[in-house]
């Protein structure tokens, strides 16, 4: 019976309206949530690390990253119409293919949320202490950074840091704002989504005339990559599908969306596509008007926006731009943290977490309990962890958990032809075989490092699972198993 505990879809819908959350967004908040956690760290710090892999090929790594999450978008879309609770690819897998992988990909998602949030709160403050540094307000260089990080001080020699207080702040701040209320949250994340919209407006309208053909050759200097080599263009598209990470967030805000059948799909299929249209005018400006060679000056700067800008002339828009991304980005944590919550709120719900996480405050109607731990962690971890290690391991997790989405609505779709599908994946024995076939690919070219560093930590869930689990899963009564059928 390892894989025969199925959660049926018509009682995870009856468990949500016994205890769920109040439905307040709308398919523009959605949207902007959506692109909240999309634009983020990616397009504002990993264009230099992606210029670096791939040199000018970067631009068929955005392509190839976008289509993927393309594809993702589709299927998400089916799934998330169909079953408008919280949980994403965790619930959904319960639902299609059992417990044992259900759990898995929570596991796994705790990579693409928490993991991802202490990244982004960690890139935020590099932006955030350098502008304090020029304004004379400079914290100890101790206090700017984790342990594991090297800091380039103004005299070119290097020092360790100890905590990094700024993200640890941020975070905390974060969590704070997620306590008090989702609609509350969600009117906060509009403003900086339109902060980060005018940045990258700016830096596209004064960077595209200035495109130079000649910086875009050699185009591919490292070739396509290998499987494994985590170099190239491919190498490149698996790092910087962090940059597009996030769409899927919007789903985990199922239960707390009126009308979700319509507005699911508007939000994750439209702020993909706006996003997708921003990265490759950005990548394409960058690129043609400074160079974007491995080891040259782009691919080794931490601010990569801002720096051609001042190059092309414009220190004070590049400025405003660095300006822009320490506003902004607070909202891609928010949804990071936003997005685990809701996960683990949901596992809870279901046994597999303590029972405390799915506790609703009485007055803000938001799982307080579980978004107090989960910040609390995050805030730590960005405060002892440096943020170059993060980002691939974030999307190791990430693309396991799209697979399993895309196999599990294709399997559907054989088990309960019937069931009403609000939106319904175009050609979906096209597009859930190419997503999967995508998602593997990208995960193959992180390299071996963060392959073998998300091995470690599926073994871990496993003994969790089994340890702890197992035992207190609402369906661990012999009365409640059933096998899927067929």
């Amino acid at each position: 019976m390892l894989f025969g505990r199925v959660k049926p879809l018509d009682q995870i819908l009856e468990a949500a309206e016994k205890k769920g959350l109040k439905r307040q967004l709308g398919a523009f908040d959605l949207t902007m949530l959506g692109i909240g956690a999309i634009i983020g760290t990616g397009i504002f710090v990993l264009t230099a690390v992606a210029a670096n892999k791939a040199g000018p090929g970067m631009m068929y790594s955005f392509v190839i990253a976008g289509i993927v999450c393309a594809l993702t978008a589709l299927i998400y879309a089916e799934i998330a119409a169909m079953v408008p609770v919280a949980g994403s690819a965790y619930t959904y897998s319960y639902a299609v293919l059992g417990e044992l992988i259900a759990w898995m990909v929570g596991w796994a998602l705790i990579l693409e949320y928490a993991v991802a949030a202490g990244a982004v709160a960690v890139g935020w403050s590099g932006y955030a202490n350098g502008f304090l540094r020029e304004i004379g307000f400079g914290l100890p260089v101790a206090l700017t950074a984790g342990p594991g990080d090297t800091i380039t001080l103004a005299d070119g020699t290097t020092a360790n840091g100890a905590f990094n207080l700024i993200a640890c702040l941020i975070s905390l701040l974060i969590t704070w704002l997620l306590v008090i209320g989702t609609s509350k949250s969600a009117k906060v994340t509009a403003v900086l989504v339109l902060v980060k919209i005018a940045a990258l407006i700016a830096f596209v309208a004064v960077a595209l005339p200035a495109v130079d053909g000649a910086n875009f050759e050699p185009m591919l200097p490292n070739g396509w990559g290998t499987p494994l080599s985590g170099t190239g263009v491919l190498g490149a598209a698996a790092s910087i599908f962090f940059a597009y990470v996030g769409f899927d967030a919007v789903s985990t805000a199922a239960e707390e969306t009126k009308d979700p059948n319509r507005n699911i799909p508007i939000g994750l299929i439209g702020s993909l596509a706006i996003c997708t249209v921003f990265y490759l005018l950005v990548s394409y400006a960058a690129i043609g008007t400074t160079g974007a060679q491995p080891g040259g000056a782009l691919s080794q700067s931490k601010e990569p926006l801002a720096f051609v800008l001042r190059n092309l002339g414009w220190p004070s828009l590049g400025n405003w731009v660095g300006i822009a991304a320490i506003v902004a980005l607070p909202s891609v944590i928010l949804m990071m943290i936003y997005g685990q919550t809701r996960i683990l709120f949901t596992m809870s719900r279901d046994g597999l977490m303590p029972k405390m996480f799915s506790d609703v405050h009485p007055r803000f109607f938001t799982p307080h309990k579980v978004t107090i731990v989960t910040g609390i962690a995050v805030s730590l971890f960005a405060a002892m962890f440096p943020v170059d290690a993060l980002a691939d391991i974030s999307n190791s997790g990430t693309l396991f958990a799209f697979f399993v989405v895309a196999a599990g609505v294709m399997l559907l779709r054989l088990r309960e032809p019937g069931r009403n599908r609000p939106f319904k994946t175009p050609l979906v024995w096209i597009v859930g075989p190419l997503a999967m076939a995508g998602c593997a690919l990208l995960f193959v070219s992180l390299g071996w490092y963060t392959i073998k560093l998300f091995l470690i930590w599926a073994v871990i869930g496993l003994i969790v699972y089994f340890a702890y689990a197992r035992s207190r899963s609402i369906l661990a009564g012999a009365s409640c198993l059933r096998r899927p059928p067929g």
